[in-house]
Parts: structure tokens; C-alpha cells; sequence
């Protein structure tokens, strides 16, 4: 197996792959599978690296092989996706390293909510990968343009793609955006037909599916990891599980990425620091704007605000622990006179 196929970067890493280097494409707990110059194999983490480290490996990372079959190290991640671990525990989750593409899946049944979309946007502009929104399971709706159209609205400069999994209408699209050896994820909530996407794909039934539920298109967790699958057209492809609490891990200055027509418009408020909610002189108010995608605005903004301050209050009780470890052991340890 050439590590070039599967996404290696030889200027991004600046040296050439070897034996000692492999490609996660499965993660489960202490379980891996990578996959190396001499083919797949089952790896574990070092001791070393358990207990130094609470970033361990994630599906679609470079890492650094002992013995064949302990992971020693990461290789640093050209993109990542990441949000907030699930809980109090205020620290970034890695769901997936190293993606070029990133495919939002929403369904266009109960699925559909353009609000969970803008979150889904200000993750993937954190990344690093190039956004696509795959609107999926087309067959269900007869107002395509006017969904095409409203998702468009809230998702600018943003490629937005209408397929079905089921009947195959459209997915010849998805193969269009990407390069061989790229690599690509889908990311979506539970019954967004991640799975029967993939399986398309595919040509085959890989991936288990369950019907969702009539009442609300609820879908169970039918995928339970992440795996990284080489597709026929020679890019690679992330089936991630879906998610049913996705907390934002971002810059705040992500927010303006995502909401670029915001964004752009701010440029000719007034006020400089313009909340655009009762300034005068307010150019985004002025303007023909969906008031729904205004609001969205300004929630996600608290929302990452009140994240930076939590990152913050942690990391100075973090040096306050540290300084008070310190001066215990000097109090303990005193100078000898001579």
C-alpha cells in the first residue's frame, strides 16, 4: 500500500512516508485499525503516550508506528473536527483529522432545520475543510427550488447539493467535488441517511441502515464508529456517527466565516462594534435579511463567548493550581543555609 493513495502529504509534512508512519481508519476506545505500508493492521497506544496524553488518536490521523503495531505519536493535523466534549468538562472533542471536504447531511424530511445547518457551518469553518451541504432524500419533497433557494439564503458562497440516497438522483455530484486521494466525511444528525449515502457510493450494503421514526424522522445510531473507507473513485470517505448534541468548539472569529453575508454588511455599520440589534446607522438591520438568520447570528455569538470565558476561567484555575503545587513544594523543600 502507497501512503501517498491514502492522503500522505509530502509537503505538508516535509518528508517522505515510511514504514514507521500510518493512517488511522478506525477508532474505537484503545482500538485501532491503520493502515500502512505494509498493509491493514491492529494497533494499541503506547504507555507512554496513555499516560502523557488526553488526545489520542482519531480516525483519518497520521501517526507514528513502534514495533509494527504501537501507535507512539500524531502527526500534527493539517484539519480537524472538533466540538466541545460532551458534559461539564470544558475541553475540545477530535472527531476526525486531516479532511479536505466536509459533507452536511441533512435530511429533507423532520430532519431539515436551517438553524442546526448554521451551527453545522461554524464547526466545519473551524476545521479547516471546504464545506458542502448535501441535502438529502429529495425524493420526499415536491418544493425542491424553494428549499434549494432557502438553504442557499442561509448558507452563502457554501456549495449546496440535492441528492437521494434512495433513488440515486444527484449523487454523481459528490464525486465531482473531490480529487483522488482526498478525503471527505459526512457529518449529520441520527437518520439524516449518512449510511445509505455511503452505501450508494459504494455499490454495496456496508453500512447498517434502520428506517427512521414516521413521528419525528428520528434515526438511531446505526453507525457506532468512526471508520475511514476507500472509495472506488479513489478518495476516501469518513462515516462518522450521528450527532445528537453537537456544543461548538471554535473561535468566536468563526462566527464572521461562517456568516460571511453578515459579516460583510457590518463593514458599513456606523459603530464598530455594532450588536445590530438597536444601533443607528446599522447596515445589517437596514438590509433585505432574513431576521431568523440574524438571530441565529447572535445566539451562536453567546454561545462562543460564554465558551471563551469557561476556556478562560479553566486555564487561570489551571495556573492557579500549578502556582499553588509550586510554592507547597518550595515551603516544603527549604533552602539549606551553609
Amino acid at each position: 500500500m502507497k501512503l501517498e493513495d491514502i492522503g500522505w502529504n509530502s509537503c505538508a509534512y516535509d518528508q517522505q512516508p515510511d514504514p514507521s508512519h500510518g493512517r488511522v481508519t478506525l477508532a474505537s476506545r484503545d482500538h485501532f485499525i491503520v493502515w500502512t505500508t505494509d498493509g491493514e493492521l491492529e494497533a494499541t497506544i503506547s504507555g507512554h503516550f496513555r499516560h502523557t496524553s488526553i488526545d489520542y488518536p482519531s480516525v483519518g490521523d497520521w501517526v507514528t508506528l513502534r514495533e509494527g503495531d504501537v501507535i507512539t505519536g500524531v502527526l500534527p493535523r493539517r484539519t480537524k473536527l472538533v466540538r466541545k466534549q460532551p458534559g461539564k468538562e470544558v475541553r475540545e472533542q477530535v472527531l476526525a483529522a486531516n479532511i479536505d471536504v466536509l459533507f452536511i447531511v441533512t435530511g429533507l424530511d423532520h430532519d431539515f432545520n436551517l438553524n442546526r445547518l448554521e451551527r453545522y457551518l461554524v464547526l466545519a469553518c473551524e476545521s479547516g475543510a471546504v464545506p458542502v451541504v448535501l441535502l438529502n432524500k429529495t425524493d420526499l419533497r415536491t418544493d425542491l427550488p424553494a428549499v434549494l433557494h432557502q438553504t442557499q439564503r442561509r448558507a452563502p458562497g457554501v456549495t449546496v447539493l440535492a441528492v437521494s440516497a434512495v433513488t440515486g438522483e444527484g449523487m454523481e455530484s459528490l464525486s465531482r467535488q473531490l480529487q483522488p486521494t482526498q478525503t471527505a466525511a459526512l457529518i449529520g444528525s441520527s437518520g439524516a441517511g449518512k449510511s445509505t449515502l455511503v452505501n450508494r457510493l459504494l455499490g454495496v450494503e456496508r453500512q447498517l441502515t434502520m428506517p427512521v421514526r414516521n413521528s419525528d424522522a428520528k434515526g438511531r445510531h446505526t453507525t457506532t464508529r468512526r471508520e475511514l473507507i476507500l472509495m472506488p473513485q479513489g478518495w476516501l470517505l469518513m462515516d462518522l456517527p450521528g450527532l445528537r448534541e453537537l456544543q461548538l468548539w471554535a473561535d468566536p472569529e468563526q462566527i464572521e466565516q461562517a456568516f460571511s453575508d453578515i459579516a460583510d454588511l457590518a463593514q458599513d455599520c456606523r459603530f464598530r462594534d455594532c450588536t445590530h440589534s438597536h444601533e443607528p446607522g446599522c447596515a445589517v438591520r437596514e438590509a433585505d435579511f432574513p431576521p431568523e438568520r440574524l438571530e441565529s447570528y447572535r445566539k451562536l455569538q453567546r454561545e462562543l463567548r460564554y465558551l471563551e470565558k469557561q476556556t478562560d476561567h479553566q486555564a487561570a484555575r489551571v495556573y492557579k493550581n500549578l502556582t499553588k503545587a509550586a510554592e507547597r513544594a518550595v515551603r516544603s523543600h527549604p533552602k539549606r543555609r551553609n
